[in-house]
């Protein structure tokens, strides 16, 4: 009698914390990520003290984090998540064209890639403009790990 083996190949999920001040840029973000069933949205927080209280707790694989948000901004967020994660972080914001100062600082301080939003702070286009964008680097960040 022969058994029919089945193989079920099983897709690794990674957990992901979205950090923006912004309720809708966060819905966009997940939404992007609701279309890849790789990833898994484990939290959201509104800012960098937000962040680094939900860190330790949510052990996210990877942190897609905007760069200006009240209370801690993101470059006070990577200058102590350092110390608490070792998750690949994925800059997504406005103020981070390539070369400016705050894109210099974020890649000394260890992010793996910085995404611009496409028309600001408020980009409701980013999941029209850049939802491929968004993923492949995410996928290329984790790979180069």
């Amino acid at each position: 009698m022969v058994e029919n083996n089945t193989v079920c190949e099983q897709v690794k999920q990674f957990n992901v914390l979205i950090v923006d001040d912004s309720f809708l840029m966060r819905r966009v973000i997940k939404n992007i990520l609701e279309t890849d069933s790789s990833f898994d949205v484990v939290g959201e927080a509104v800012d960098g003290l937000d962040a680094l209280e939900k860190v330790t707790d949510l052990s996210p694989d990877v942190i897609l984090l905007d760069i200006e948000m009240p209370r801690l901004d993101g470059i006070g967020f990577l200058k102590q998540a350092k110390m608490l994660t070792d998750a690949v972080i994925i800059v997504i914001s406005s103020v981070t064209r390539l070369g400016s100062p705050q894109a210099m600082e974020a890649l000394d301080l260890g992010v793996a890639d910085i995404i611009c939003k496409p028309s600001g702070v408020l980009s409701m286009d980013l999941e029209k403009e850049r939802s491929d964008e968004l993923l492949d680097a995410i996928h290329q960040c984790l790979d180069d790990q």
